[in-house]
């Protein structure tokens, strides 16, 4: 199957090859209770613009049997696996919220939104970190279903989106991000991360959206 590209580049996929990564949808990033709509981060505005084509992209990746795998940064309640350079410059890390303490695994705050939340049979990998990579079993699952190429999607653009994305290509897979189901709490920080990714000959891989993947998979 062939997904239409920026720069009118193609990503070609094989859907029984290919893995959606639904990254990092949490209450505490979008919901109007969450931990940034709460300090000021345009967190509604963010899910109003992202959960919708996410949400058809999700629907879409489950009627084509694709792999899905579902990511959240979360840490210990202890914080004993923040790394020494996070707990110096992100101090938000377990301060307290409307829905429980920022990023520990098992406050509310860490729950993936209701719209995306997992299917029983849909892993879920918790990082302790922004890379979905990072210290996980997900190489692993992947490798072990064949899997060569990943769909990604998720908060933020900048940060766990690319940093996983990153991984992705340092591992060897074919990755494709679709930009309308990505987002961040600065505009020209998304934009800037979607450029980067098809520059130097699409050195991170390929950028897409939520209406050409679908179309994709109904070929």
């Amino acid at each position: 199957m062939n997904v239409h590209c920026e720069h009118g580049q193609v990503y070609s996929f094989e859907p029984t090859r290919t893995a959606l990564l639904s990254v990092d949808y949490m209450r505490d990033f979008l919901a109007a209770d969450g931990m940034n709509a709460t300090r000021g981060a345009p967190a509604v505005a963010l899910a109003k613009r992202v959960i919708p084509p996410a949400r058809r992209v999700l629907e879409a990746a489950r009627r084509a049997r694709m792999r899905i795998v579902h990511f959240r940064e979360c840490y210990a309640p202890d914080l004993g696996d923040l790394n020494p350079y996070r707990r110096v410059r992100d101090t938000i890390v377990g301060e307290p919220g409307p829905l429980g303490r920022f990023l520990i695994g098992d406050a509310d705050g860490s729950r993936i939104v209701e719209e995306l939340s997992p299917l029983p049979a849909e892993p879920v990998i918790d990082k302790a970190g922004f890379s979905g990579f990072h210290r996980t079993r997900l190489d692993d699952l992947l490798r072990s279903e064949g899997i060569t190429h990943v769909v990604l999607m998720g908060i933020t653009t900048q940060c766990c989106v690319s940093s996983t994305l990153r991984g992705a290509v340092d591992f060897g897979y074919f990755p494709l991000v679709l930009e309308d189901c990505c987002g961040a709490y600065d505009a020209a920080d998304h934009a800037a991360s979607i450029r980067v990714i098809y520059s130097e000959n699409h050195n991170f891989g390929w950028v897409s959206d939520s209406d050409r993947f679908i179309a994709a998979l109904g070929q």
